[in-house]
């Protein structure tokens, strides 16, 4: 396991393609990209997300995608909606494949009325993603999140028993706090599947803080993906907001490495 970064925790400060170079300046030696516009899923740029990469030995270890804009209509009621919604899935999964990365951390559903959107489309739709995530050999990474349906327990048992094509799971420390859901509980679910790790760290006041700060268990958390068998990295993300200085990023870094 190493311990990656985030381009996210530099949003909105700087442009997806100037944190590649930083990332790597801050030593790190694999990241998760935010793509935060559909301007960024173009091949094109991606292309040039590429050579930047590769001039700075960084692996891409996972794409997340600027996902409230699109994601949650992939499960809308109306078809035609549906459609065009996956055009940008499509985008960010080929994003993923030229950037040579593992995953894609996916949010999905929101919480919220859903009389239109029956279990049936809902398993149809998650068939379609698995199958086009793999068409492009990218792994489609559920991540827990406290805000969508992915925060709720039994969803997740649902989706592992229901999807005909592998389904995989970014685990998010901060999202189970806000959802109020016991960390282990989340990893008890996703298992063998979990395929990605965001690390953060918490305490009664503050539900995001840079690894070290706060008061979460590292040592019980890792301990149980280790159990797991979990053969990836853990990608640092935090809000721009929870740091004044790049060093605090790096002793944050240093900090974690004792637990591995």
């Amino acid at each position: 396991m190493k311990i990656g970064l985030s381009s996210a925790v530099f949003y909105p400060n700087l442009k997806t393609e100037d944190s590649i170079k930083l990332i790597s300046e801050l030593g790190f030696s694999c990241a998760e990209l935010f793509l935060n516009s559909p301007f960024e899923y173009e091949t094109e740029y991606v292309k040039g997300l590429v050579e930047k990469k590769e001039q700075c030995g960084l692996k891409i270890n996972s794409v997340h995608s600027f996902s409230s804009s699109f994601e949650p209509y992939l499960f809308d009621a109306y078809k035609r909606r549906r459609k065009d919604m996956l055009k940008f899935f499509e985008m960010v999964c080929k994003a993923g494949r030229l950037l040579g990365a593992k995953c894609y951390t996916f949010h999905g559903m929101r919480i919220g009325p859903s009389d239109f959107v029956s279990k049936e489309l809902m398993h149809d739709v998650y068939n379609n993603l698995t199958y086009i995530a793999g068409e492009n050999e990218i792994q489609l990474a559920q991540e827990n999140v406290s805000w969508c349906m992915s925060s709720k327990i039994e969803y997740l048992k649902d989706l592992k028993e229901s999807c005909k094509y592998p389904l995989y799971f970014t685990f998010d420390i901060k999202q189970a706090y806000k959802a109020g859901v016991n960390p282990m509980e989340y990893l008890e679910v996703m298992g063998v599947d979990l395929t990605n790790i965001h690390i953060n760290d918490r305490d009664d006041k503050n539900v995001c803080l840079l690894p070290g700060d706060g008061k979460v268990d590292f040592k019980s958390i890792l301990d149980k993906t280790k159990s797991l068998n979990y053969k990836g990295n853990a990608i640092m993300e935090v809000y721009s907001t929870n740091y004044n200085s790049y060093e605090e990023i790096k002793n944050s870094k240093k900090y974690l490495e004792k637990f591995l």
